[in-house]
């Protein structure tokens, strides 16, 4: 496992963070790769698993799994675990609605984590709306106060909004990480590279989110993609150019990924232990580039399938249609993904019971006009 370290506050991690939003889970669960009914055993074997070779980051937050994350990330890290590990954890502004929220939802973290004191404190998901209500209801006085009685470490923060707004927020406090959502299509959408380079080039280090944009880099590669990689004289996996193209860049600590299955994890962890890790040529810049065109020119709709949109009030399964939509053409089966798609209409499920309330599109990281979207996904599918 390749280490660096967060000068700032002389932390040395592991270049690879193991991110617990997408456990295994059990069959009952139906295919919700959020459910709260993790495979326990698994995702506990898995956890250690990466503790025990090198992995010393880990990285969960309030909603994850339906609450149920923080708590088996807390299970998995007893026995000594514990110590040897920094853990994130995140605080977001949907759950905050007065000053004394802020301790409520912190200690709730403390107990679900069993510690006294977690490292990583993130205000979750910051966007310009999410920015002025956390200013309004005092977000950066409480972590100071709970730095100054121990319950955490590090301020830091996570960030799903504008570039105008990233800036403000890194300008406005001495935070001591912050984490952005990057990856090889994601370079001039929310923070984008240029985010990086105004947190980096001020001392703030940086972690990465969504390295594989939801496994959508790396699951069900379509075959012109795989053809472009194999030009390459050196054979690598579609994960491993999306992990080392962000380890080349200037400023970036820390990639953190998650893993649903033991193989996944033991295969991501061989990337990062590689010598040669994070080293490019221009020749591979350029194939990556490449690569990025012939991704935008397939998507329809820019969704990782982080599900922070559902539930949507009137049952809409949002991210699964934006899947079916985009899958549809990035793996040229409209015919498959149209007969899945009746079966979301004959449960109302689909992008016509969409009563458009805008609730979803106020929760989007990604900014989609995911009302507009949807029509234009049921107009395809549907069809």
């Amino acid at each position: 496992m390749q280490y660096t370290t967060f000068e700032n506050i002389g932390l040395k991690v592991s270049r690879f963070g193991l991110g617990t939003m997408r456990l295994p889970i059990l069959p009952e669960a139906g295919g919700d790769a959020n459910s709260e009914k993790i495979d326990k055993e698994k995702a506990i074997a898995m956890i250690r698993y990466a503790a025990d070779n090198g992995v010393n980051y880990f990285d969960t937050a309030h909603m994850y799994h339906n609450h149920a994350s923080k708590y088996l990330l807390g299970e998995a890290l007893t026995g000594g675990y514990r110590k040897r590990v920094n853990v994130a954890s995140k605080i977001p502004a949907y759950a905050i609605n007065s000053y004394d929220d802020f301790d409520k939802l912190w200690n709730e973290h403390l107990t679900a984590l069993q510690s006294d004191c977690i490292e990583f404190c993130l205000l979750h998901s910051l966007t310009r709306g999410n920015w002025d209500k956390m200013k309004e209801l005092g977000a950066v006085k409480y972590l100071k106060e709970a730095m100054a009685q121990g319950k955490i470490k590090y301020p830091a923060f996570s960030f799903h909004g504008d570039i105008d707004t990233f800036k403000e927020i890194i300008d406005s406090f001495d935070w001591c990480m912050c984490q952005i959502q990057l990856n090889i299509i994601d370079t001039d959408i929310q923070a984008g590279i240029e985010g990086l380079e105004y947190a980096g080039k001020k001392g703030i280090p940086v972690t990465i989110m969504e390295p594989l944009k939801g496994g959508k880099l790396s699951i069900n590669v379509p075959d012109d993609i795989k053809a472009l990689y194999n030009t390459y004289p050196v054979k690598r996996s579609p994960q491993e150019w999306a992990f080392r193209w962000l380890a080349s860049l200037p400023y970036i600590k820390l990639i953190l990924s998650g893993s649903s299955s033991m193989q996944q994890l033991q295969d991501t962890m061989e990337i990062f232990s590689k010598p040669d890790f994070g080293r490019m040529c221009d020749e591979e810049y350029a194939l990556v580039a490449k690569v990025k065109d012939a991704y935008l020119a397939k998507t329809k709709v820019g969704c990782t399938g982080c599900g922070y949109c559902v539930p949507c009030p009137a049952g809409v399964a949002i991210p699964n249609i934006f899947k079916m939509y985009n899958d549809a053409f990035i793996y040229d089966n409209l015919d498959a993904h149209a007969r899945h798609y009746s079966d979301y209409v004959n449960s109302g499920k689909s992008a016509d019971s969409c009563a458009e309330c805008g609730r979803c599109e106020g929760l989007c990281p990604q900014g989609i006009p995911i009302i507009q979207k949807l029509k234009e996904a049921h107009r395809v599918l549907a069809k």
